[in-house]
């Protein structure tokens, strides 16, 4: 199978714009593509990671990957999939998103002498002026057109600002300044881009010629991806500073039932055939998928030492496994009073909750145990002894920390 029907085969590709000439390009390792992330946080998310995925497939298949850091869209803002206008960043702010970007994407990509590229548009859009950028490129956009983008539409209602209203001009912009300048023939989106990444392709032609136009292509990635970064308390980030590997691991541990396979086909680079024997799996057989889907992810993402880890911990916790691999966190000692510290601030130091409001209230609800004993007394204590010897906390079913002293 080649990489292009592979591609298919997973799940990926949702819609192209030439299915010949992408096979032809892909499958012949002919392909410079690029992929824009924002940097609108110090990390990345799962929401990024089938791009990632993606990128990483393409690469290994001969194609060059180039990875464009939105440092100057990042100063106006995307539109899509907003129903307000998003925070303005500082331009140091920026950087250092950007910078963070760059090192976790470098375990990923491999950016090795002619491999892949890694680009940042604030390098030319920052300097382009207003009136040439109005003469020589907004005389190629018609208004009629881009109101009918999804991406604006669904803002029209509350209200769109003239800045944001730019971000398709300037992604836009993007794919021909690529295209000129590293002669990527190729840009992939998630669908929210479409219309933006239409607005490239419809520019060049209008810039350089019809020539110019038939060798950019544009491919749809299945909108699954941008769904599974976000869960009820916010996004699972890349940055094991932000998302311990041990809670990144539980993330995909517990994904639904029905999404485990989805997640296997799409995000690992398990064999294809190896997963179709899978999906005759169900009951307790699913628990043991999803237990290969967070263990590959984990390793991808962490390595495989922080991955053992994690699958470790999660053993432990139910039962079975080294229970010397539960996570751990040392109290420091200035945090006792009288030879003790209460529950809720345990709670609060492991990051098992929020706030102190919300210690309270998963204790009272009894969903809170030490050592396997439920506790619903909110003015509990934990005394010095009993962190010496070291205690197991659970809240629910997924967080579970060894408070030691």
């Amino acid at each position: 199978m080649q990489i292009y029907e592979e591609l298919v085969a997973r799940g990926l590709i949702a819609q192209v714009t030439d299915e010949a000439e992408i096979k032809d390009l892909i499958n012949n390792g002919k392909a410079t593509f690029y992929i824009g992330f924002d940097p609108t946080a110090d990390s990345l998310h799962v929401g990024h990671f089938m791009a990632l995925c993606l990128m990483k497939r393409l690469q290994m298949a001969g194609n060059k990957p180039v990875v464009l850091i939105g440092g100057g869209t990042a100063m106006v803002g995307d539109p899509s999939g907003r129903t307000d206008m998003r925070s303005m960043m500082t331009r140091e702010t920026i950087q250092h998103n950007c910078d963070c970007f760059k090192v976790q994407m470098e375990r990923f990509i491999d950016f090795g002498e002619g491999k892949a590229t890694m680009v940042n548009n604030a390098d030319w859009l920052l300097g382009l002026n207003y009136i040439d950028v109005l003469r020589d490129v907004g005389a190629c956009f018609s208004v009629n057109r881009m109101l009918t983008a999804e991406c604006y539409k669904q803002r029209m209602e509350k209200g769109l600002s003239f800045l944001e209203f730019n971000y398709m001009i300037m992604q836009s912009y993007d794919f021909y300044h690529l295209f000129k300048e590293y002669g990527c023939n190729m840009q992939f989106g998630g669908d929210d881009q479409w219309s933006n990444m239409l607005g490239g392709t419809e520019l060049i032609r209008r810039k350089l010629g019809k020539d110019a136009y038939a060798m950019t292509i544009n491919l749809l990635l299945n909108s699954e991806g941008k769904k599974m970064g976000k869960t009820a308390s916010g996004a699972v980030w890349l940055d094991p500073k932000k998302t311990a590997p041990y809670d990144f691991y539980q993330y995909w541990r517990n994904v639904d039932d029905k999404d485990v396979l989805k997640c296997i086909r799409m995000l690992t680079f398990l064999p294809l055939d190896e997963i179709d024997k899978m999906d005759s799996w169900e009951g307790a057989q699913l628990n043991t998928a999803k237990d290969i889907l967070a263990y590959e992810l984990t390793k991808l993402i962490h390595g495989e030492e922080e991955a053992e880890k994690a699958r470790g911990a999660s053993k432990a916790l139910f039962g079975s496994g080294d229970s010397s691999l539960t996570p751990s966190v040392t109290v420091p000692a200035d945090m006792l009073i009288d030879g003790q510290i209460d529950l809720n601030s345990l709670l609060v130091l492991g990051k098992m909750v929020p706030s102190k409001s919300e210690g309270r209230r998963a204790i009272e609800q009894g969903g809170v145990t030490i050592d396997g004993e439920k506790v619903t007394d909110v003015r509990a204590t934990v005394t010095k002894e009993q962190l010496e010897a070291g205690i197991l906390v659970k809240r629910g079913k997924k967080s579970f920390n060894k408070f030691v002293l």
